[in-house]
């Protein structure tokens, strides 16, 4: 192993670990391990100090990412392939959240990424055991990186992580409450967040076809499909909402020539809404391939599972990368549809600092959805709230142009982020990295 230190044209430190001919580029200053959390359940995370010039990261805010799925990598997609310092090709990113935050990316909940179980008995079966685990691992990194004690410390997510991230927050602000976490936890960002799956669910036909993806037809079998859904809901009946909502996306797909459900923009190949359509495994198969699969392409897997396994040096020998990512899906099913909209109610009323921010081509956890459970919030400021009129701000790319919308009362924000989808940082990595300054009051 031959480490090589250079700095390069962004005024970025980097050490270069020369393996076996492979050249791997990585955050001077950054650090990583396991905790476990129960017996049979290790979780990984992974600390990239702030490299801002202007400030020292004493000085800036601690983020952590919590990626979807359930089943998706923080560590591996959400790092390389949105907000991390390097992108999948290992090459610098400009809007890495790094120039304005320290970053902790949490491979979540286990079995996710490099996080596994010894058995699949240990997988987490809801949000509930999703945050207890949680509270394990973030009671033992502030124990362990106390210079973070003090430092404002930010939940950001996106999709599941964002069910996942609210459920978190209200465990997290107990346990400071309490004592048993030193941290100065600030709030939480839930983006694209799949906090009432039905109203995402009940608005797919109305926003497909009010951008001209499905005509009176389409719109009248999805919304057929649509219902049987909100009955199961109604009825409690959450695996069979479950199976539903998966034959739900077939009629979409099947309606819009194959619609990307993370960007209508966009469309998947033909063989994938063939395949989605097929439901001789199950209603999960279809739905690991629409929403597991795109978050572990080949070329991720390779360099996760390659060059930055051997750097990191202590992923255990047996545990793959992604591995047990469907597991984990699988294991979580009977909480899909369950809302958790009275969780960011407790929340808002515990003074917690909660923003949403939602892509506008976003179809999986569309914008309409988003609105219609804040409408249902029982928090005392939402008709203020609701009377605010909202906020141009400049598209850092393109000046003279708006980028998104916002609006903000006391403790409570919501920001419209115009031409992305889902994965926002993916699609407007300016913009996103705006929005990232302005929630952790650094603008």
């Amino acid at each position: 192993i031959r480490v090589c230190v250079y700095l390069n044209e962004y005024n970025v430190t980097f050490v270069v670990l020369i393996i076996t001919g492979s050249c791997v580029p990585v955050q001077a200053k950054e650090s990583w391990g396991y905790v476990d959390v129960r017996d049979g359940a290790h979780m990984f995370w992974w600390l990239y100090y702030a490299n801002s010039s202007s400030a020292s990261y004493k000085d800036l805010p601690l983020v952590m990412w919590l990626q979807g799925g359930p089943g998706g990598s923080s560590c591996g997609f959400g790092n390389f392939e949105e907000i991390g310092p390097l992108d999948r090709d290992l090459k610098p990113r400009e809007t890495s959240w790094v120039r304005a935050a320290s970053v902790l990316f949490v491979d979540n909940p286990v079995g996710t990424g490099y996080s596994y179980t010894d058995t699949e008995d240990a997988l987490t079966k809801d949000v509930a055991m999703v945050a207890s685990d949680m509270m394990i691992l973030l009671k033992s990194f502030f124990s362990l990186k106390t210079e973070f004690q003090s430092t404002p410390f930010y939940i950001f997510s996106e999709s599941y992580g964002g069910k996942m991230a609210a459920a978190i927050s209200l465990e997290l602000t107990k346990a400071v409450q309490a004592g048993s976490i030193k941290c100065n936890f600030a709030g939480v960002a839930l983006g694209d967040s799949w906090i009432s799956p039905i109203d995402s669910v009940m608005t797919w036909g109305p926003y497909l076809y009010s951008t001209s993806l499905l005509d009176d037809n389409g719109l009248d079998e999805v919304t057929k499909a649509a219902k049987a859904v909100l009955e199961a809901v109604r009825q409690g009946q959450y695996q069979k909402a479950t199976d539903l909502w998966s034959i739900t996306e077939n009629v979409v797909e099947q309606n819009t020539n194959g619609v990307n459900f993370y960007n209508i923009l966009t469309q998947n190949s033909d063989e994938m809404v063939k395949t989605s359509s097929d439901q001789t495994n199950g209603f999960l198969s279809s739905l690991k391939r629409r929403h597991i699969r795109p978050l572990h392409r080949q070329s991720l897997s390779e360099l996760m599972n390659g060059p930055i396994r051997q750097k990191l040096g202590v992923i255990p020998k047996n545990v793959t990368w992604g591995g047990q990512a469907e597991a984990v899906f699988e294991s979580m099913a009977g909480d899909f549809m369950k809302p958790v909209v009275d969780i960011v109610d407790q929340l808002l009323a515990a003074g917690v600092n909660v923003t949403i921010y939602n892509g506008q081509l976003d179809l999986i956890v569309d914008t309409m959805g988003q609105e219609l459970w804040v409408k249902q919030l029982k928090w005392d400021g939402l008709q203020y709230f609701n009377k605010m009129k909202w906020t141009a701000l400049e598209d850092p790319q393109t000046q003279s142009q708006t980028g998104a919308f916002y609006k903000t009362y006391k403790n409570f924000a919501f920001y419209w982020i115009l031409k992305a989808g889902h994965m926002i940082p993916s699609d407007q990595g300016p913009m996103a990295l705006r929005m990232l300054k302005m929630v952790t009051q650094q603008e």
